[in-house]
């Protein structure tokens, strides 16, 4: 287990960490104390659900009006007061909103926005997100206030560090929705101040936090001996090493994250970028309902009210206990007077074949043996031991087909026993608190789109003959080229740069003022394209050169704007004369980019008087990706 070191900061704070999840949420938090340990605590008390243990989450539920105000949230809304009222008054309950969030890019064929329940009109996805952390919020004060006294909250209230968790495949424009969503529900003032209080984090480097502080060091891994840690620029192909995977298995997603490891003293290094895939435990209960629908059609179970019933029934009891696909599983959703033996239905119980529930898990499965498969690739560090938490962890199956899989590997499978569905609050804390992640790797290949010289012996430049242009200094130019910054697989240090130099012509002073850099992310095959107007695919033929766009359109994507304010630099510059004798001016800067953190960050610099001048740039996010 790991020890935890005393705080050494000089005054006191609160941690609050918050797990918003597609199915259920919980907060959980730390009161740093200068000198003290601190201790990972949980709010373990919520309205309508008051008498729960340390693993107490509730439903991530909202009941809207007809004019889009929240009147209920998590276990309230399964009151059964609250539940009529909402039919009388014809309230709008939301589950499963967070999928509205998810980026665009993410392969999910199986899941589209049609699938996921629409939101209020006039409600935004960020809206909703404000209103549950709002209500999260609230909670954790009035139970930190009930347990310690209200003057501890009121003497903290000022000084609380949030710590945000998210999926693994959660990018910037999701961060950027997060932050706002936070300074909307009024955890912090919208300002550069307010939102350095607040730090965000992958659910499956939570997760690692979580199995660390609890399990992972004094048990599986402290069997192997593990080698001392690696330089960022080291090769970590060491035969000492061994590596570890966390599957965070919640309701939306499941996050795989894949790390290498040192006890004593205890740090990790990300060994392989890490997997997201969008198979979580609701995508079980919605083949279910499929399944379902289906077999009861014609009968008068089949009606979308008993639909709706007999799938919770499903979610909350069937799909947690099937061990095997040889018995017959069976959802006991009535009571004894409810049958229909032409479906299968005796005693208000629905017989159903242990093959038909067991292939609902299926997907889910397979997504979480591919991406496995794609990290031990990646990784150059022998892979022993996996942890499965989350929700979904409770599935026996689940864990049991897992089991299966990575035993003939000689892999170690362990589930936790003890608040696994806490993983990601209690490791958020920890994070916080610990810091125990001194590198991560690039999941993708990171660079711009620039105009390159024209060189007439270049074939690729021949070939983009009819796009060449002139620019403002005469020379001509060849677009769509690609500027890699950092290439996919890298493993980044925290405090580990990236550069990329730049000379920016302008045909006026002022155009000089601002510079702005879209960075793109390559998410192709290639390690290092030349070109964002290619890509290796099966679109090769004329006649489907509409696909060919959609499809490399689909490999580059913006990842964001890098905006710096230049306007002391563009005031000293002198202008130029192209040949043709037109005047434009020129600044030679330096984008700098900082991957290693849990969030990007940005500078831009040039040189002034032989001193390199540094200036923090603004990393702006398109929020529909």
């Amino acid at each position: 287990m790991l020890t935890r070191q005393p705080y050494r900061g000089l005054v006191r704070k609160l941690v609050l960490a918050f797990d918003v999840g597609t199915t259920y949420s919980g907060v959980s938090y730390a009161i740093l104390d200068p000198g003290e340990v601190p201790k990972t605590l949980g709010v373990n008390r919520y309205p309508a659900q008051e008498h729960v243990g340390g693993d107490c989450k509730i439903p991530s539920i909202i009941y809207y009006d007809q004019q889009g105000r929240p009147k209920a949230f998590g276990a309230e809304a399964l009151q059964e007061q609250i539940i009529e009222q909402a039919e009388d008054e014809q309230w709008i309950k939301l589950e499963w909103w967070k999928l509205h969030l998810r980026p665009k890019y993410l392969a999910a064929s199986h899941i589209a926005d049609d699938d996921i329940q629409p939101l209020p009109a006039g409600k935004a996805a960020i809206e909703v997100l404000a209103d549950f952390i709002r209500y999260l919020y609230q909670c954790s004060c009035k139970y930190i206030e009930d347990s310690h006294g209200p003057s501890l909250w009121k003497s903290l209230e000022g000084r609380i560090e949030f710590v945000l968790t998210h999926p693994n495949g959660w990018e910037g424009p999701q961060q950027n929705q997060i932050r706002a969503a936070a300074a909307f529900a009024g955890l912090i003032p919208n300002t550069q101040e307010g939102q350095s209080r607040v730090h965000l984090l992958t659910e499956g480097e939570a997760s690692l936090h979580f199995c660390v502080t609890r399990i992972l060091a004094s048990d599986v891994l402290s069997r192997t001996p593990i080698a001392a840690p690696l330089d960022a620029d080291d090769d970590p192909a060491d035969p000492g090493s061994q590596g570890v995977v966390i599957v965070d298995a919640g309701g939306g997603t499941i996050d795989l994250s894949a790390y290498s490891v040192q006890l004593s003293p205890t740090s990790f290094e990300e060994i392989a970028p890490a997997e997201c895939r969008l198979q979580g435990s609701v995508l079980v209960t919605r083949r279910a309902h499929a399944l379902l629908r289906k077999k009861l059609a014609g009968s008068k179970f089949g009606t979308p009210e008993m639909l709706r019933q007999i799938t919770d029934v499903f979610d909350k009891t069937t799909k947690l206990r099937v061990r095997n696909a040889e018995d017959p599983q069976y959802i006991k959703f009535g009571t004894m007077r409810d049958k229909d033996p032409q479906y299968d239905i005796r005693s208000g119980q629905l017989r159903l074949t242990g093959r038909s529930v067991t292939e609902l898990f299926e997907p889910s499965i397979k997504d979480i043996i591919d991406a496995f498969q794609k990290q031990q690739q990646a990784s150059t560090v022998p892979i022993k031991s996996v942890f499965l938490v989350g929700g979904f962890a409770a599935s026996e199956w689940l864990f049991t087909s897992l089991r299966r899989y990575f035993e003939p590997l000689n892999i170690e499978l362990c589930r936790p026993d003890s608040h696994v569905n806490k993983a990601v609050a209690d490791g958020a804390v920890s994070y916080h608190v610990d810091s125990l992640v001194s590198s991560r790797v690039a999941k993708f290949t990171y660079g711009t789109e620039c105009s390159v010289p024209y060189d007439s012996t270049n074939p690729e430049h021949r070939a983009r003959q009819k796009n060449v242009y002139r620019g403002p200094s005469g020379m001509l130019a060849v677009p769509k080229g690609f500027g890699p910054i950092l290439i996919r697989g890298t493993r980044v240090g925290e405090e580990q740069t990236f550069e990329e130099a730049f000379v920016i012509r302008r045909s006026t002073m002022d155009a000089c003022e601002i510079v702005e850099v879209d960075i793109t992310a390559y998410r192709g095959s290639l390690t290092k394209p030349d070109w964002t107007d290619t890509e290796p695919g099966k679109y090769i033929l004329t006649p489907f050169v509409d696909e060919l766009i959609r499809y490399i359109k689909d490999k580059f994507t913006t990842l964001c704007n890098v905006r710096a304010d230049t306007s002391k630099l563009a005031r000293k510059l002198s202008p130029k004369r192209s040949k043709d004798g037109i005047t434009y001016y020129a600044i030679d800067v330096k984008i700098i980019l900082l991957f290693g953190l849990t969030e990007l960050k940005a500078q831009v610099s040039w040189i002034e008087e032989g001193s390199e001048v540094r200036t923090p740039a603004v990393v702006v996010y398109d929020d529909t990706q």
